[in-house]
């Protein structure tokens, strides 16, 4: 069975690099893709634009034209536009939908949970399989550490992210505290800066760089008065987000509705 798939930013970093994944795999076949507004992609040739030969399928500004034919769509874009997409796939037979966009408040999370009861969702601040199995052993470590450990996620992007934390390292830092029984939200230190008083025994902190063209490298830091363990990730290749990505579409449109991370996906 060949699967279709409709991405939504096609024409940017993320979107490409899932174009040039999926022209590797004969069971995978693009069938279209969107673009904002004022976009200089608008109708040009996906294919091309990705540095591949003419696909004869252009970009477009509707999700729903774009995902007409689809089974699976595919989004990496930003929280408001990525809800508004939910919306318009209700017209479309999409089945699936594989989420890495990041930054989502509050009440956007629970909106696109909503959305679960209609589509079988993929949601993951990173899709790497690698950093997949790291927030496993984040979890396990969190877990069977006590809680005099200090627990540090520093993260390293490109100066273009617009988002901080990233979204890979509080996927990090929820694994860290579902290991301690607790929500996130109730361990998370506020980023350190000026005179911040003695750590608190028990939390977790983040610590965030931007520069250059970092792909993205995280690490996790368990640290007691007496040893430091350090669990790290490192992409290498923007490549392994979009291979995940079609790895967990093409998990997703096999399960039931609902709402599912990248590790379900691996059974972790």
């Amino acid at each position: 069975m060949t699967l279709k798939i409709a991405i939504a930013g096609v024409a940017g970093r993320m979107g490409q690099s899932l174009v040039r994944a999926c022209s590797t795999l004969t069971d995978c076949e693009i069938v279209g893709g969107t673009e904002r507004p004022g976009s200089g992609a608008l109708d040009q040739d996906i294919g091309v634009l990705a540095g591949l030969p003419p696909s004869d399928i252009k970009v477009s500004l509707s999700p729903a034209e774009a995902a007409r034919h689809a089974d699976i769509w595919i989004d990496f874009t930003a929280p408001v536009p990525t809800l508004a997409s939910m919306t318009a796939l209700d017209t479309t037979g999409v089945k699936a939908v594989i989420i890495g966009t990041t930054g989502f408040n509050e009440a956007e999370d629970e909106a696109l949970q909503e959305f679960s009861k209609r589509f079988s969702i993929v949601k993951a601040g990173n899709f790497s399989l690698g950093v997949a199995m790291l927030s496993a052993l984040v979890e396990q470590a969190a877990a069977r550490l006590g809680d005099d450990w200090d627990i540090e996620v520093l993260e390293t992007h490109h100066r273009r992210k617009v988002d901080a934390p990233s979204g890979t390292a509080l996927m990090l830092g929820e694994a860290a505290a579902k290991g301690r029984n607790a929500p996130l939200d109730d361990l998370k230190t506020p980023p350190y800066d000026g005179i911040t008083g003695e750590r608190e025994a028990g939390k977790i902190g983040f610590s965030v760089r931007r520069a250059g063209g970092v792909i993205g490298d995280h690490e996790v830091m368990f640290g007691s008065d007496e040893e430091l363990i350090s669990l790290r990730h490192t992409a290498l290749d923007r490549n392994v987000f979009a291979k995940g990505a079609i790895r967990a579409g093409q998990w997703a449109i096999q399960q039931p509705v609902g709402f599912y991370t990248i590790r379900d996906v691996l059974d972790l």
